[in-house]
């Protein structure tokens, strides 16, 4: 399959690409830089120049595709402001693809977060979230899936709020850099709230299957750990820095603060079962090992 790949230089994009071009696929990959385009082509893509914001451009990937896996977001979490910039970006460029791919039945992968359900681990039925700092991005993803029914095998990949790789990436990521900029390796609230975790080339591995085999308007999590404790991974990053660690206000994080306060853990059962998926890489608390001081 020839697949068009959004955000494939990030950190989990860079792992999604190695993972269809070693299993047999051929990758188009959206590239909005020169170094961008010279790190896909680098790794074995075709780079087609272009951001999320170039719908014309995005159009042709899709022309010269058999599917596409969507993962690019401008991750700008200064403001409220840049945030829902980010979330508008990415629904008008989500929607652009969709439309493009409506009655081919060919598949569109796009990617969430984990939902977060009061008293239990979140599964694969439950509904995203709809409000809050990131509520569009819930509000999109859902318009995509109900995509099944104009013939679009779309599908969603709900990622944990930490998908790392050799220590860094994710919520746990920004945590340690937060640590380094202010000189304490800091939670909120108590530390007790559990967040979920999966490595990034574990993730990539679903994005693979999820394009593979999905079925239209299907749902999966990309979960390796149900939930860590915040304050035992403050703790890795404290004694891997050399810093104290000690409890923050949730303004320290800005607009996220209020989702880095919540206790969200999440399974995967349902994902494991039906489409064989099996993490077998690092787990998050072993990986931030690998932080540098």
């Amino acid at each position: 399959m020839r697949v068009f790949v959004t955000g494939g230089t990030g950190l989990i994009g860079t792992a999604v690409v190695a993972q269809l071009l070693d299993n047999g696929h051929t990758v188009l990959a959206l590239a909005r830089s020169d170094a961008s385009a010279r790190a896909a082509e680098a790794a074995g893509a075709e780079p087609l120049r272009g951001g999320l914001a170039d719908l014309d451009v995005l159009r042709t990937g899709v022309a010269r595709t058999d599917g596409v896996i969507h993962l690019a977001f401008r991750n700008d979490f200064s403001s409220p402001e840049a945030l829902a910039a980010a979330v508008a970006e990415e629904t008008t460029a989500l929607t652009t693809l969709g439309e493009e791919l409506t009655g081919s039945d060919r598949p569109l992968v796009t990617v969430s977060g984990t939902p977060w359900v009061p008293g239990r681990a979140s599964t694969e039925a439950d509904p995203l979230p709809t409000d809050g700092p990131v509520g569009g991005r819930g509000r999109t993803v859902m318009a995509i899936l109900d995509l099944a029914a104009r013939g679009v095998r779309s599908t969603a990949v709900r990622l944990p709020r930490t998908v790392h790789h050799q220590g860094a990436g994710g919520f746990a990521g920004l945590l340690t850099e937060t640590a380094r900029r202010t000189g304490v390796s800091g939670y909120p609230g108590d530390g007790t709230q559990r967040w979920p975790a999966v490595h990034a080339l574990d993730a990539a591995t679903l994005f693979r299957l999820a394009l593979e085999r999905g079925p239209a308007g299907s749902a999966w999590h990309a979960v390796a750990d149900e939930g860590d404790r915040v304050r035992d991974i403050a703790a890795v990053i404290g004694r891997r820095l050399g810093l104290p660690v000690e409890p923050v206000p949730q303004e320290t994080y800005g607009p996220l603060g209020p989702i880095f306060a919540t206790d969200q853990p999440s399974s995967s059962a349902r994902t494991r079962q039906a489409l064989g998926w099996e993490p077998k890489h690092p787990a998050l608390l072993q990986d931030l090992e690998n932080i540098q001081p």
